[in-house]
């Protein structure tokens, strides 16, 4: 776009210096484009009006338009909480009109006995509607009022914009802005990729985001700015990997040695899978490229990431270098070097830890050796990217749930050696491929597919809160046959603004119904002492504890093969991808093992759907697609809105699938042939590219 769309907002009329402080701060608008990229995210027919009683409990809480007559107006209330009412009436019911702010200027407006055309929300209750500071506009008014489309946006907005800023107000910021802005549109893609993927112009298409002409263009406007969107993400994420490939040259790590041989011929506990197998070749062939291997490996809880990761570190000692594997929790890297310790013991290797709570003998023990050259494998939490923290020769590193480090953590273990490591990132949180493509999409992607033999499918069921007693029989008989059993909580305490069951107030009731000294029971939450933690995993992985009572903190890390229930209270709290997480605690024996969801009696469509889903498949990554679905890739964190964290207002990558590999086919093809987007025909692809590479902060794949 021209520099005129780099002006600031505080130039169109209806906006000033107030408002464009409260765009900037709320919204993230600072320029008159980014208001023109302020999409609509849903549309109101403005040319269709409502009998009031045609208004019915499918409309509540839908904007829509009815044209009523003043009947009277009325007080309650007084000081801030006073409210003003308006009486309306049309020929086939009555309505009540409120305000609670704004009641002087709106006062003034209306005029009892005259008609007018309101549009809002209507909420129904014991039979009659109402509406919450709906737009009013007298009859007259509105026929005189030119409109740039019978279909009006419904924008994004905040509560600090709303209650100086309605839609309305921004809808004429909006229309105020394209008047001037109109003919300053440039167009950002060249004619031949106009052509070939059957996009309108950018002029044609922010015109019908904003003032739709008809549902056709709506549409044609939508695909060819997500298109945008998704081009410009791709042209960085493609530019960025080529830049790292012709930057930095790998270890060379040909050798299969001494450690893996013998790992591999003599000490595996169970036979590989084929898909354990495809991936440990990838990373092979990784490390003999002379690039620098950064590869992203997904699989499922229980598909045996770790065993890969171990494989593919031995590869790398074999060649004289340390290999080093960093864990979010201690609980977690504390597991890993108790079973890598146990799978390499009596081989010509040691391995050591190093953790925040090391103590003073054990930190120096471990700094010494991987100084020196005699450790080989390190294994800790974010203690290994302190300074002090020196390898001789650290030539390989695995991040185990990467997901849970920022982007300057795992950065700061690039720079350990002179040249950077070859790099293994894992994680069981199961991506959907379009979303991998996108979010990760300077690393290569390596899948596990398959589960260990022998394991059998979790079955999961969902119950209402009334059940209770039958859960607590169902523990019961498990304990009976030996098993043992996680009861996961949302909440330590309990909170006066969530109707959630609380772990404080679930133990009591566990340990009245599950007395000693006939049953153990543990707690394991956030809020204890790190040492505290361990002591009560330590019981519950040893047996000396039936029950382990605990908060998400247990989500990822836990390995207890005995343990056959987990139990998830207030189910509907939790998201898809972390139901499934904890789900995986339990099934790693060779018994029968189940999940349990509670919930209360009252639960919302998406809820119903996510435990649904759960009772129905064991597949991570079909519950990831639909968590996508239902939830927006950008919640993939659990922090960020649907787009924010690719930078994009109006694509979403699991719903534009096809767009998407259009778009990254296109990118690359484009970038093969400028890649430095330096042709004339390519001006636009470079200010697009600019644009969208500022998603380089949430970017999980930035390893330089």
């Amino acid at each position: 776009m021209a520099s005129y769309l780099d002006n600031s907002v505080k130039f169109v009329a209806g906006v000033g210096e107030a408002r464009a402080k409260l765009l900037e701060k709320e919204l993230g608008i600072i320029t008159i484009g980014d208001l023109l990229r302020h999409y609509p995210f849903r549309y109101i027919d403005r040319t269709k009006i409502y009998p009031i009683a045609a208004i019915n409990e499918q409309l509540n809480s839908t904007m829509v338009q009815i044209r009523a007559k003043v009947t009277g107006v009325a007080y309650s209330g007084t000081g801030r909480k006073q409210r003003f009412s308006v009486f309306v009436a049309d020929a086939t019911g009555t309505a009540e009109l409120l305000w609670f702010n704004g009641i002087k200027w709106i006062e003034k407006s209306i005029e009892v006995g005259r008609e007018y055309i309101i549009f809002g929300k209507p909420s129904i209750f014991r039979g009659e509607m109402s509406m919450v500071h709906p737009e009013i506009e007298s009859v007259e008014k509105a026929a005189s009022r030119s409109v740039q489309s019978g279909m009006q946006g419904i924008y994004p907005s905040t509560e600090k914009i709303s209650s100086s800023l309605s839609n309305k107000g921004i809808y004429t910021i909006v229309s105020n802005a394209w008047a001037k802005a109109a003919d300053h549109i440039v167009e950002t893609l060249p004619q031949s990729l106009l052509r070939k993927h059957r996009l309108i112009s950018l002029r044609e298409a922010l015109h019908n985001i904003h003032f739709p002409q008809s549902e056709a263009m709506l549409a044609a406007a939508k695909r060819r700015l997500k298109f945008d969107e998704l081009l410009g993400v791709q042209l960085a994420i493609q530019a960025r990997r080529s830049d790292r490939m012709e930057r930095n040259t790998g270890f060379m790590m040909p050798r299969v040695g001494e450690n893996f041989n013998s790992f591999y011929n003599e000490r595996l506990p169970f036979p590989l899978t084929g898909a354990q197998k495809r991936v440990i070749k990838e990373i092979r062939k990784d490390m003999v490229s002379h690039h620098q291997m950064n590869r992203l490996l997904q699989g499922d809880v229980g598909s045996g990431k770790t065993m890969v990761a171990l494989m593919s570190m031995l590869l790398a000692i074999d060649n004289g270098y340390q290999a080093c594997m960093m864990a979010p929790t201690e609980i977690l890297a504390r597991q890993h070097f108790a079973t890598i310790s146990r799978q390499t013991a009596g081989m010509n290797l040691r391995v050591a830890i190093l953790t925040g709570a090391s103590k003073a003998a054990e930190r120096r023990k471990a700094l010494e050796g991987i100084a020196s050259g005699e450790v080989d494998i390190l294994i800790g939490t974010h203690a290994l990217i302190e300074d002090r923290v020196q390898f001789a020769n650290l030539g390989y590193v695995v991040i185990d749930e990467q997901h849970r480090f920022g982007v300057e953590q795992r950065a700061k273990l690039w720079t350990k050696n002179q040249q950077p490591p070859h790099i293994l990132v894992m994680t069981a949180t199961p991506i959907p491929r379009t979303l991998a493509m996108t979010l990760y999409g300077d690393l290569d992607v390596s899948v596990i597919d398959e589960l260990p033999p022998g394991r059998q499918p979790i079955r999961t069921y969902h119950y209402y809160d009334s059940a209770r007693l039958k859960l607590w029989g169902f523990m019961h008989k498990q304990i009976a046959l030996g098993r043992q059993i996680y009861v996961v909580y949302p909440l330590i305490k309990e909170s006066e603004n969530m109707d959630y069951k609380d772990l404080q107030d679930g133990f009591e009731s566990i340990i009245r119904d599950f007395p000693q000294p006939q049953y153990q029971v543990s707690v394991c939450h956030g809020q204890m002492k790190p040492q505290d933690k361990e002591e009560s995993m330590r019981q519950f992985k040893e047996h000396e504890a039936d029950i382990l009572v605990a908060t998400s903190v247990i989500e990822v890390g836990v390995d207890v093969p005995n343990a056959t229930v987990m139990v998830i209270e207030s189910a509907e709290r939790f998201g898809l991808s972390q139901l499934h997480q904890l789900r995986g605690r339990v099934g790693r024996g060779g018994e029968q093992s189940y999940c349990i969801l509670m919930s209360g009696e009252k639960l919302s469509k998406e809820a119903r759907q996510r435990l649904q889903a759960m009772c129905e498949t064991n597949d991570g990554f079909r519950l990831a697609e639909l968590d996508m679905k239902l939830r927006g890739a950008g919640d993939i964190n659990g922090t960020q809105q649907s787009g924010e964290a690719f930078n994009l207002a109006i694509a979403n990558p699991t719903l534009d699938a096809e767009l998407l590999a259009e778009a990254r086919q296109s990118a690359i093809e484009i970038l093969a042939d400028d890649s430095t987007l330096a042709k004339a025909e390519n001006a636009g692809l470079k200010a697009l590219r600019a644009r969208h590479a500022g998603m380089q902060r949430y970017d999980f794949s930035m390893i330089s």
